[in-house]
């Protein structure tokens, strides 16, 4: 009845987050139907029925029941099968790494500018290493300065909940779809704990950069906030009709979510958090430091960082910290005690 009707009849509302807020803001700004997204919601619609809905009850008869197939899994299945068919056409090639390990100060390094190809190769190159001093014969520093990342869309949020928390995707959508809709063992917060979870989109509203720069500096202090809001740009490809996925109240901090949350939802919102709040922080400032050890023939590498301020690393390390090592301070002549080889 209503699609016969005016068109201005018809009206569309939209919302990211489930709070009083913005459902309000959304019912005070409501849109007219847009036939674009409606005609790309039907292609949807077709190409489910082409292909999932043909493709799952074959895979039902030829490997199990239950499985499933669809315009999305199909293509994802596609892709896993031709990168393992790489890995498994892959030749290996046998090469050995020699490390020094030396004390006072206690770092490591690598054999440079060598290669070793078999055991026999490996026991000529430590018979002549024997007895050897290790000496530093030269060091190299430049300043640098690491970014954090962007907020997360769905896939970056998987990927990070895997490497951080151990989270399967199945499970950390669960959680997330509970955080959104706020359905958590205490409801008494009263609304949905982040955004749609759903999105490739890195960008964020204006209104949750002011709240995030209010919370750095009062959780951190104004030198670790940014005076301009730092912009990420999306893919091309991204569907913009939702940001990224941040809190929904992000003076919300993890140690308050705590009475309303379960311990793996708590977790997930905490990564959540931090991740809103580290992509607004001051960049890190780094001295990258290249050593190189002379030993006989031989020279041993290492290269680490130091970090002179840190900035976004002070709330969210992600995997520079885990990459790159810190190294002690050295100096040019110094003779280096090996601990072993």
């Amino acid at each position: 009845y209503l699609l016969k009707g005016p068109k201005d009849r018809i009206h569309r509302i939209v919302f990211h987050e489930i709070t009083k807020k913005a459902i309000l803001a959304a019912l005070e700004h409501p849109r007219t139907i847009d036939t674009k997204m409606v005609d790309a919601q039907q292609a949807r619609r077709v190409l489910d029925r082409l292909v999932g809905y043909k493709l799952s009850p074959l895979i039902w008869t030829k490997i199990r029941y239950g499985l499933s197939a669809g315009r999305v899994q199909s293509v994802a299945v596609r892709l896993i099968v031709e990168k393992d068919r790489e890995i498994e056409a892959f030749k290996a090639v046998e090469f050995w790494k020699l490390r020094s390990l030396y004390r006072k100060p206690e770092f490591e390094a690598e054999l440079a500018g060598k290669d070793i190809s078999s055991g026999k190769q490996m026991s000529e190159v430590l018979s002549q290493l024997e007895g050897k001093e290790h000496k530093v014969s030269a060091i190299e520093q430049k300043d640098a300065i690491s970014s954090p990342p962007s907020p997360f869309t769905t896939s970056t949020l998987q990927q990070e909940a895997s490497r951080k928390l151990g989270f399967s995707v199945k499970q950390t959508m669960v959680l997330a779809q509970r955080l959104y809709e706020g359905n958590v063992k205490n409801k008494a917060f009263g609304g949905g704990f982040i955004t749609y979870m759903r999105t490739d989109s890195v960008t964020l509203s204006a209104e949750a950069l002011g709240a995030i720069r209010e919370t750095i500096v009062k959780e951190y202090g104004e030198q670790f906030a940014l005076e301009q809001p730092r912009v990420f740009k999306n893919k091309k490809s991204a569907q913009e009709a939702h940001e990224a996925i941040r809190p929904t109240h992000l003076n919300l901090l993890p140690k308050d979510a705590a009475e309303f949350l379960e311990p793996g939802e708590l977790k997930l919102y905490t990564l959540i958090w931090k991740r809103a709040m580290a992509c607004q922080m001051a960049p890190a400032k780094l001295k990258r430091t290249s050593v190189k050890i002379g030993a006989g023939d031989f020279e041993f590498a290492a290269e680490g960082q130091v970090v002179s301020f840190p900035g976004y690393l002070k709330l969210y390390g992600g995997r520079l910290q885990n990459q790159e090592k810190l190294l002690p301070e050295l100096s040019v002549g110094q003779v280096l005690p090996l601990q072993k080889t």
